[in-house]
């Protein structure tokens, strides 16, 4: 059995105590929920570990974000615009405070 692959994980802490966590696997076959072939987890808490906002496609849900408690579809179009639009949504919480 082939399994995924990590390509990429990164941990941030925040002076205040939040974290940002990344992580992204490459995995062996593309799936009708995962069409790009990848698996992702992007992830940032506050310092009580309390999630504010997460990105993430488990199996059976496809791609898809989490904001202050509120799921909504998210649509992939590529890695790097990923990463931006979960910054961009970390960067609102944290301005907003």
């Amino acid at each position: 059995m082939v399994r995924a692959k990590l390509v990429y994980r990164s941990k941030l802490f925040y002076p205040d105590g939040a974290i940002r966590e990344m992580v992204i696997w490459q995995l062996p076959i593309k799936a009708p929920d995962r069409h790009h072939g990848l698996k992702y987890r992007l992830y940032y808490g506050n310092a009580k570990g309390k999630c504010l906002v997460r990105y993430d496609n488990e199996s059976g849900k496809g791609d898809h974000k989490h904001i202050a408690g509120k799921e909504e579809l998210y649509r992939f179009i590529t890695v790097e615009k990923l990463v931006e639009d979960f910054q961009k949504d970390i960067d609102r919480l944290r301005r907003s405070k």
